[in-house]
């Protein structure tokens, strides 16, 4: 059995600690900012409801001693407010796993986790708060968290064993794949510059801005080591097409709601990175100042 911590129990998070619970192996416990109250995650195609049972705290006082596995699900840009749990549950033989967006987790998370292995993994879970203490999964989307192959990966991956909510997937070209789900992230900008969810991807003057950004994001990652061919712009961009029209990004949800948006780690980076190879970005020029303007305040 280990112990399992949740840092940050949103969206993510909760169906983290929902597949942590499902194994029946582990002591979960969930570490939040305030008390959600009760907790339960929705398979929104069986209509399934599961109540998580995990014990919330709501300080890093009230931390007992350190886990085992540290789950970080906080948003990148939240990460500095969840350095007092990081400090109270993490010691050299813990494993903190950053289930967040982005492509510099082991930059963010490591000088708050006390030496502590870190742990990247990119997340493919469709999921929204739809209520008071409500996570709704799109179980027709399969819930994947990518790791990097090697001993700590495979570890992670013995521990979510067996739970249905998410499968664990051991990748061996980590940089490919997290370039691959960024460029994913910064197309979702568009959603949160908009106010739109999936349908707007339909107009076609969207349709050529986005893949613009595609193919700007991945010139970047190409510079960063990425196997990513120019072709990949025109898959990732059909994806937004297919999708069904309601389906939003969390970064979208956080503009709707007035919340302080993660726009450096999904689309700053962007930026960031392609000046420092002189890689024009003109689309990301435009597009990050919106999103940060969008989030002050």
């Amino acid at each position: 059995m280990a112990d399992v911590a949740v840092v940050g129990p949103g969206a993510i998070g909760s169906v983290a600690a929902l597949a942590a619970e499902q194994t029946g192996r582990h002591a979960v416990t969930l570490c939040a900012r305030r008390d959600p109250g009760a907790l339960r995650v929705v398979d929104d195609v069986s209509g399934t409801a599961t109540d998580l049972r995990a014990p919330i705290l709501t300080s890093p006082a009230d931390v007992e001693g350190p886990a085992d596995w540290v789950l970080l699900a906080v948003k990148a840009h939240q990460t500095d407010g969840a350095a007092g749990y990081l400090d109270a549950l993490c010691k050299p033989t813990t494993t903190v796993v950053a289930l967040q967006n982005g492509v510099e987790h082991v930059e963010r998370v490591a000088p708050y986790a006390n030496e502590a292995h870190v742990l990247p993994a990119i997340v493919w879970i469709s999921a929204e708060p739809t209520g008071p203490g409500e996570v709704t999964v799109r179980n027709n989307i399969s819930s994947v968290l990518q790791v990097p192959a090697g001993p700590d990966g495979e570890e992670f991956a013995r521990l979510l064993e067996g739970a249905p909510a998410v499968q664990v997937e051991l990748v061996s070209d980590f940089a490919t794949a997290a370039w691959r789900k960024l460029t994913t992230n910064a197309i979702a900008g568009v959603m949160a510059a908009t106010g739109k969810r999936a349908a707007v991807y339909q107009r076609p003057d969207i349709r050529e801005l986005v893949l613009a950004l595609a193919q700007e994001t991945l010139a970047v990652a190409r510079a960063e080591g990425a196997a990513l061919p120019e072709s990949e712009a025109e898959a990732l961009v059909g994806i937004f097409e297919r999708m069904d029209p309601d389906i939003g990004s969390s970064i979208l949800f956080d503009r709707l709601a007035g919340r302080e948006l993660e726009w450096d780690a999904r689309n700053g980076v962007v930026r960031r990175l392609g000046r420092r190879h002189g890689i024009p970005t003109p689309v990301s020029d435009v597009l990050v100042p919106l999103l940060a303007a969008a989030s002050d305040g």
